[in-house]
């Protein structure tokens, strides 16, 4: 009986463990993610205010920020890597024989962090893809604008056909930057409803907790959800039976 009560304890105690570095995890990947976010937001908008940073990007503040990028996003890969692990040993413990009785409790748990590492994943990945394709745009636009600049330099003629697309292709930079900016508004609202929405699973995840720690607590909330659906359904017989007798009275 003592070496049960000690392995059920030992099992109890190790499934804690993977729930802190679950929390953990995902407390670290929420900021970085939002770090990420920033980072990406104002390396466009430090491009945006200077085209030579977009021409020289390898000569001014490209390399640090480039750099930042990579080791920002390395970072994140290993710990939704980290994450996915803990996850997959969290999966393992719940099919083990002394988890059984507490089963259901545990996959709800085990569920409710599978889904926070998916958002969190689809988030980083969304984040970066949308960066990856604003640079190669914005390379490609450098790259128009060098082949322009060469071209008046090696030909020396500035003729009506170089203006006009001299004048296309400001227009093209100034809806770029518009669009930017509305993409910064955008990644702003995200970050915010990011942070409501990590407020919330917290809270969920203390009111789960406490729940499961005290059955009664639980208990007593059914009871009064139940009550609550009595009290619902007599209030909507009272009305129906009372609406039928208006009608009835009506009529006759």
């Amino acid at each position: 009986m003592t070496w049960s009560t000690t392995n059920m304890a030992t099992s109890s105690n190790y499934w804690e463990d993977l729930r802190k570095q679950a929390r953990q995890l995902e407390n670290e990947l929420d900021l970085k993610l939002v770090s990420f976010s920033k980072l990406c937001t104002s390396y466009s908008s430090s491009s945006n205010r200077d085209q030579r940073t977009r021409d020289s990007r390898s000569d001014s503040v490209g390399p640090s920020q480039d750099n930042m990028l990579v080791a920002m996003t390395t970072e994140l890969e290993q710990l939704l890597a980290n994450l996915t692990a803990v996850n997959d040993k969290m999966a393992e413990y719940t099919n083990t024989p002394g988890a059984s009785s507490h089963n259901a409790a545990l996959m709800h748990t085990l569920q409710r962090h599978r889904d926070i590492l998916q958002d969190y994943t689809h988030e980083f990945h969304k984040t970066k893809n949308n960066f990856f394709s604003w640079r190669e745009r914005e390379d490609l636009l450098g790259s128009v604008h060098r082949d322009i600049e060469s071209y008046k330099s090696g030909s020396g003629v500035n003729n009506r056909r170089t203006e006009l697309f001299l004048k296309e292709h400001e227009h093209l930079r100034n809806s770029d930057s518009l669009i930017d900016s509305a993409i910064s508004i955008a990644m702003a609202t995200k970050e915010n409803i990011t942070f409501q929405r990590g407020m919330l699973k917290s809270i969920q995840t203390r009111v789960t907790t406490l729940a499961n720690r005290f059955p009664a607590i639980n208990s007593l909330i059914q009871k009064i959800n139940l009550r609550k659906r009595r009290d619902s359904l007599i209030l909507g017989g009272v009305i129906g039976v009372c609406t039928i007798l208006l009608l009835l009275y009506t009529f006759h």
